[in-house]
This record gives structure tokens, sequence and C-alpha cells, in this order.
């Protein structure tokens, strides 16, 4: 391979790190957040919160993931079999990403013009 997608390949991953870091380290401070809101809120409260937040954080480092992806087919797994992998891959995430984000708002995506009418 040459150098430059070497490089853009170590990006991907590093980007693909990111995201999973997102993800942990969005748990950690949702719990922590957790535990220090359960008195004051009350407990299904303070779990709703954890929930959304969870939520929030895994919705973000999917999108780091799927960049990762992304950028490391594009670049360096450039065959039919890459493309149609990355294809099932943003598929599954799209997917996750939608009903989270129904987990977070309470409404699908394409239904947040509907509150201003």
């Amino acid at each position: 391979m040459t150098p430059i997608r070497d490089l853009f390949g170590i990006a991907g991953y590093v980007i693909e790190a990111a995201g999973v870091i997102v993800i942990i380290v969005g748990i950690g401070l949702s719990a922590i957040w957790f535990a220090g809101r359960l008195r004051q809120l009350g407990s299904l409260a303070a779990y709703q919160q954890f929930r959304q937040n969870l939520a929030r954080s895994i919705l973000l480092g999917l999108e780091f993931l799927i960049a990762g992806d992304i950028i490391r087919t594009v670049t360096v797994d450039q065959t039919l079999t890459g493309a149609a992998v990355l294809a099932l891959i943003v598929l599954i995430r799209v997917m996750l990403s939608l009903t989270l984000e129904f987990e977070i708002e309470g409404r699908w995506p394409w239904q947040r013009g509907s509150d201003k009418a």
C-alpha cells in the first residue's frame, strides 16, 4: 500500500477508537450523573434521564464508528466485498441510530417539525 493509504487507514482506526472512547466515557458519566441525581429526582426520573444520556453517548459513538468505517473502506479496502460489508454495517448502525433517536426524543427525526405547527 501507499503511504497515504496507510495514513488514511490509521486515521479510520483512530476515529473508530474515538467512537469507542465516547461510548465508554458516556456510560461512565451517565452512571455518575445517575448516582448523583437519584435522591434529587427520584428513581424513575433519574432512570429515564440515565437512559437518555446513555442513548446520546451511544448515538454519538456510532457516528464516529460509521465515519471510521467509511474512511477505511473508501481509502483502504476498495473492493466490492468491502463496499457490501460497509453498506450492511452502515444500515445496521443507521437503524440503531434511528431507534436511539426515538428513545431520546420520543418521536422519529422526521417528526420534529410537527411540534411547531
